[in-house]
């Protein structure tokens, strides 16, 4: 049981920037098979922050730009740094053969300094994810939870489905955690029963638990995917661009015929 509480203690930390008290055990090896219950406590976190602006008559728009904001904040911008340098190294023009392109690419995005592109694809993402956000005006809190916990499953699906592309790096020790698709099951099967639960609570209709789920499984897919396409395989900031990317569109997906 402490090696159970000590490896979720390890995802929070890593994760996010809660704040783990010293005296907490800690236990890193594991991490990657909590993520998306780390996206159900950071979803829980910004839905509360929402439902608190909201009585507050904050207005929607800068109610989701808060809440956004938040999230970032939560997570220390983890994930967002993927999608900077991975939209950087994505811009390199393909030049050569398939695999010098690919080098090159995975070159630039080992550069710290975020570059033109990382930049303009920072400034879309969050431009996309306030403004959808936005436009959603009902049952928020679910929608916060299911997309933090979907984009993070997606990264799970991207660790065990493809190969890590460096020979160190923080990734190493996920794909050790998640050396197969089998390992993705139990997140899927607990977000499968948790999300029945809440719709026979009422927390949730079934409509929109609908929607977050076959969003989340085809976006998560689909993004992970394009990344594996352009670069041969994945790297620790293609996992942090897949759980941006994910929550984004599927925010975008669930204004659809509002």
């Amino acid at each position: 049981m402490k090696r159970f509480w000590a490896s979720w203690n390890g995802a929070l930390m890593f994760y996010t920037c809660l704040p783990i008290p010293q005296s907490w055990p800690l236990e890193f090896r594991y991490v990657a098979r909590w993520v998306p219950w780390v996206g159900a406590v950071v979803g829980g976190l910004l839905a509360i922050a929402d439902a608190t602006l909201a009585e507050l008559y904050v207005p929607d728009l800068v109610r989701s730009a808060l809440v956004i904001a938040l999230g970032i904040l939560l997570t220390g911008g983890l994930h967002l740094d993927g999608v900077m340098d991975t939209a950087d190294g994505l811009a390199v023009p393909s030049s050569g053969s398939v695999a010098e392109s690919r080098a090159k690419r995975l070159e630039v995005m080992a550069d710290s300094r975020m570059g033109a592109f990382g930049g303009m694809a920072a400034i879309a993402l969050i431009l996309l994810k306030v403004s959808a956000l936005s436009a959603i005006v009902s049952q928020r809190a679910w929608v916060l939870i299911a997309v933090a916990v979907w984009g993070r499953w997606g990264q799970q699906w991207a660790i065990a489905r493809y190969p890590y592309l460096k020979a160190e790096g923080k990734g190493a020790f996920h794909q050790a955690a998640l050396p197969a698709l089998v390992y993705t099951l139990p997140s899927l099967v607990g977000i499968a029963l948790i999300s029945a639960f809440c719709i026979a609570l009422g927390f949730a209709s079934w409509a929109v638990v609908w929607r977050t789920t076959i969003g989340g499984l085809l976006l998560s897919v689909l993004t992970s995917a394009y990344f594996n396409r352009q670069l041969g395989g994945q790297t620790g900031d293609t996992y942090g661009a897949v759980v941006e990317w994910t929550e984004a569109l599927m925010l975008c997906s669930l204004t659809i015929g509002r």
